[in-house]
C-alpha cells in the first residue's frame, strides 16, 4: 500500500564480549569498550568471562590510534 524502503539489516561479525558468570544476571559488554583487562559485572559485581557473540559491527572511535603529523 505504501512505498516503504526496505529495512537494512546491520552487518554482523564475531565479537569478543565479557559476559557475567552469575546465572541470574544477563550483564555483558563488548571487550573493545572495557576499561580494564578483567572487568567485573557493572550490574551485580560478579566476575565476567570472555565469550564470542554475533553482534552488529560497532567501531570504538576512542580506541583509534592517534595519527602524528
Amino acid at each position: 500500500m505504501y512505498n516503504r524502503k526496505p529495512v537494512e539489516v546491520p552487518e554482523e561479525a564475531d565479537t569478543s564480549v565479557w559476559a557475567c558468570t552469575n546465572e541470574g544476571c544477563n550483564g555483558w559488554m563488548r571487550a573493545d569498550f572495557s576499561f580494564v583487562e578483567e572487568p567485573e559485572c557493572p550490574l551485580c559485581r560478579s566476575a565476567m568471562s570472555m565469550e564470542v557473540r554475533q553482534l552488529p559491527i560497532v567501531v570504538n572511535l576512542s580506541r583509534r590510534p592517534v595519527l602524528q603529523s
